[in-house]
């Protein structure tokens, strides 16, 4: 019988983001074969640990290590606080210097091309490369250059990049979404105005990227803050009990669509 090809959107929103691995776990628990992968920002970063080979075990014990020292090396701004050479190091170790064509299934990383105003998807090349320009936040992160163009942050032009793992060929398509704006945040660093500034863009977009998926599952992980490297198990736990908890839809989606491709 034929099987529908399922993709899986993951969206952007800083450490919130371990919250995907959460969901890729139940999904894995549950079967559910991961077919092809779309990411922003956070979601490019764990999408492309988890299409290098990295097993769930691996993903947890790095994610419980994940400290900002590691990654943060600030310079005078001129474009942006950190200067990213760091945390992109740390991208090519882990995915073993691999290009994107080269992982073990179909991974496409969003960015966003400040200059043009456009989308950039990644689908070949280096995958630090394509993974530091997705998770450059505006203001935080220098921007990255790669082939000429000027590239920050995907979440700032497509936060959940649903239509992206569509256009990849998937039948069905699960989306994550992370980064739900949390309110009365204390605000009080730099980090925290333009996080908060993204997430608060971005309310009225989502709801469209909600009607294009076939699922979305977006774990209750606002209470956590976006830019602190703490809480992590629990959000991770978290993005596990919502995957689960949304898994009767998804098996009916799959079984909804191997009933009508067995009719044709």
């Amino acid at each position: 019988m034929q099987q529908p090809k399922i993709g899986v959107a993951l969206g952007s929103g800083g450490a919130r983001g371990f919250a995907h691995i959460g969901v890729l776990k139940a999904l894995k628990e549950a079967d559910v074969p991961v077919d092809m992968i779309a990411g922003s920002s956070m979601g490019s970063l764990v999408a492309s640990l988890y299409a290098a080979g990295q097993d769930m075990e691996q993903l947890y014990k790095l994610s419980k290590a994940f400290k900002r020292k590691y990654f943060l090396d600030f310079i005078f701004p001129k474009m942006g606080l950190i200067a990213g050479k760091k945390i992109k190091s740390f991208i090519q170790v882990l995915t073993h210097g691999k290009n994107i064509e080269d992982l073990n299934i179909p991974v496409a990383i969003v960015a966003t091309d400040i200059q043009m105003a456009e989308k950039v998807v990644f689908k070949e090349g280096p995958v630090a490369d394509a993974v530091r320009a997705s998770i450059a936040i505006p203001g935080i992160f220098v921007p990255e250059k790669v082939n000429g163009r000027l590239l920050v942050d995907g979440g700032v032009i497509d936060r959940v990049p649903v239509s992206v793992v569509k256009e990849m060929g998937a039948d069905i398509v699960i989306g994550v979404d992370v980064s739900s704006v949390k309110k009365n945040a204390e605000i009080q660093t730099i980090f925290d105005v333009i996080m908060q500034s993204i997430d608060i863009l971005q309310l009225e977009i989502i709801e469209n990227r909600q009607i294009a998926s076939d699922v979305m599952i977006r774990p209750p992980v606002e209470m956590y803050n976006s830019k602190a490297f703490t809480n992590i198990e629990d959000i991770i736990a978290a993005g596990e009990q919502e995957a689960k908890k949304r898994m009767p839809d998804i098996i009916e989606q799959i079984e909804k669509w191997k009933e009508f491709h067995h009719e044709k």
